[in-house]
Parts: structure tokens; sequence; C-alpha cells
């Protein structure tokens, strides 16, 4: 059946039991969605229901035109009619086949003649030359991976869906992986639905990320979108910003497009919102990025922006960065987090317990509706 208005992939799904779910996403052809959320949010359970392997109490799933479910009127395509191509975290594989016999087996579609020419190219595509004939046993994760890569590709899906593919590999491997998956979709032409925990995976590789919670799709948009503008104080905080605070707007100043905002005894200028009138009490988030460390060496005109003042909590190097941690005032219950690079931590002198002054840039103070923070 025709879907005469949407192309790709668009998913609804409702139900109480046993997994609560109100879930909607949309991924368009050539199009990388990523669906984020804490364990339980319902992320496998979706794109289960999407293969056809799960049915939901209400719902509609159709692909590129064709309609794949619609509890309404009946329509509930099984698995195997739904072209689906689907990756699991534990790869799945036939122990007692080899590379090429795993993607063989998918390929039934096609005259036995040409099954293992195609499982060959398929098996080239995910960069596993020469090792077609080894069992899973005698491949390492990430070429067990491929494989089951390019077993899900053998049907010639019309959506790719990935259940935590990586997170069975260690770290090289899995960063080799995404790469490879990141060339890999500008060959296809089909919506890949992306399940993760990652967010940075996620920020990575999505052209949309979905933020999940409980079953429900709090926000749906571009990474830097959700990571930058999070539609609540919760999306912030399930998508790791740390610096989520409640303030009280003090008015609006239409000429310098700024909204004015009370926090903690400062007065801090943020990109206007008519939305929250004067007086209503706001929650607000700034990304590690908006935060700008005030050197002690050479002062810049952009510290002037929204100061505060504070003693460093925590300065952990990882590498080529530092992770700061700031008490606002030198109080524990208000941390401000941000990121240098480990270079500029030792040229300030930046240790525990020291004085700091950071800048709160305007651009990046983003307003929410209120919500009751949680404890730091």
């Amino acid at each position: 059946m025709a879907d005469a208005v949407h192309s790709g992939l668009t998913v609804r799904f409702r139900q109480a039991l046993p997994i609560p779910l109100d879930a909607a996403i949309e991924c368009g052809p050539g199009e990388m969605l990523a669906l984020v959320g804490p364990s339980g949010s319902g992320k496998s359970t979706i794109l289960r229901m999407i293969a056809g392997l799960n049915v939901p109490s209400q719902g509609r799933a159709a692909c590129n035109g064709d309609l794949w479910l619609d509890t309404a009127t009946g329509v509930c395509l099984p698995p195997q009619a739904r072209s689906a191509g689907l990756v699991f975290q534990h790869y799945a594989l036939f122990p007692h086949l080899s590379a090429r016999g795993n993607v063989e087996a998918a390929l039934g579609h096609l005259p036995k003649a040409d099954r293992g020419r195609r499982a060959r190219e398929l098996l080239a595509l995910v960069h596993l030359e020469g090792m077609e004939e080894r069992r899973p046993g005698a491949l390492s994760g990430g070429q067990q991976q491929r494989v089951a890569l390019a077993r899900a590709l053998a049907r010639e899906p019309k959506v790719l869906l990935l259940d935590e593919p990586f997170s069975a590999v260690d770290q090289v491997t899995r960063r080799k992986l995404q790469w490879e998956v990141a060339q890999l979709r500008r060959a296809l032409e089909i919506p890949i639905v992306l399940v993760t925990h990652d967010l940075d995976e996620a920020a990575a590789l999505a052209d949309v990320m979905c933020i999940l919670h409980r079953g429900e799709t709090l926000q749906a948009g571009p990474p830097m979108e959700i990571l930058n503008r999070p539609a609540s104080a919760l999306v912030a905080r399930l998508a790791d910003l740390r610096n989520v605070y409640e303030g009280r707007v003090e008015g609006h100043d239409p000429e310098r497009d700024m909204t004015r905002i009370r926090w903690r005894g400062y007065t801090l200028e943020a990109r206007r919102n008519d939305r929250y009138t004067p007086g209503a009490r706001v929650s607000w988030v700034i990304p590690p990025a908006g935060v700008i460390l005030h050197r002690r060496d050479r002062p810049s005109a952009g510290e002037r922006e929204n100061p505060v003042r504070g003693v460093i909590g925590e300065c952990v190097v990882l590498g080529e960065n530092a992770s700061i941690t700031v008490l606002v005032d030198g109080q524990p219950d208000t941390r401000l987090g941000f990121t240098v690079p480990a270079h500029v931590a030792r040229r300030n002198g930046l240790e525990r317990g020291g004085p700091v002054v950071v800048s709160l840039l305007a651009d990046g103070v983003h307003l929410m509706a209120w919500e009751a923070a949680e404890p730091s």
C-alpha cells in the first residue's frame, strides 16, 4: 500500500504495556537518525517494532511509500515483507557458516548461481576482502560486526536498523567502525536508524538525534541544535548537559535583543526570548563551549560578557584537554563545567581551590520552561 505524503521512514507508536511508548520519528532517504536515551527508554523496542518483530497496541509505520503497519485499519506486514536490515549488538551470526555463507543466507531472493558473487561484493563493501571463508570464531569482534552489516544489506533493505552496533568492541575498533559506517552511508540512499547510549557517537554520525525518555520522544532535531537549544531541562540532562540552573526573568532589552535573568545574585544577559515575562521563573542552560575562561595574562573584550566568579572545584587533565568544574562564588551546591586545552589550564595555573573568573556568552544562555532542579 502506498503512503502518498511521506518518503523515507515515518513511525508513530503508542502503547501502555508492556513497555510504555508514545514515540514519533521521521528519517528521510540517505539520513541517519540516532535514538538516544537511558536504558529502558524504549530505543530497542522501537527498532524491533519498525522491523515487525514486535507490534504496538497502536501505531503506524511507512517506508518509502509502502505502508508496513496501521493498527487502525488492520495492516501489519510480517518482518520478511518489510525489507528492513537489522544489525544487532551481538552480531547473531551462524557459527557453522563462513562469512560468505552468512551473507549468502540472506540472499535467497537471488538465483543460487549469483549468491556467491553478490556475497563477495558485500563483504568487500565492508572491507572484508580475503576473509570470505573464515567462520565467525576466526574473526575479531569488529570483523564479525562487518559481516553482520553485510548480511543486513544483502536483501537490499529499504531501511537499515542498527541496534548498539559498536558497543561490544574495543574503543579503537569502535572508532574504526564508526568511520566505516559514515563512509558507507554515502553509498546508501535509505533511512538509517541508529540506537546508541553514546551521545558523542550520535552527534558525530547522525543527521537527526531523537531524545527518548520512558518511551516518549521529547525532542528530535540536528544534534547541535539539541545540545545547544534543548527543549526542556529534562532534555538537557538526558543530553548530559551539566550546566542546568534556575533563574528569574528581570526584563527584556529590545534594542540589544537581549533578555536579562537573575541568578544567584548575578544579572545575566541571554538571547532575547519574549516567551517568558518579567518575573517568570525559568530553567536555563549553557553548553560548555559557551563558558569562556578569563586569561590571567591577556584579558579580552569578550570577558566583560556575563562574568562569574568562583573557585576551581576540579581540574582533571584528560589527554589534550582539561575538564574544569567551578564552584560559583565558592559554593559547592552550584557547579559550572567546561573544558579548555590542557596547555591553557597549565598556563593559567588552574588548580583545585584556586580563584577563577569566567564569562557566560549571552548567545549560549538558553532559556527553558521552569523545572525543579536536580541535585548537582
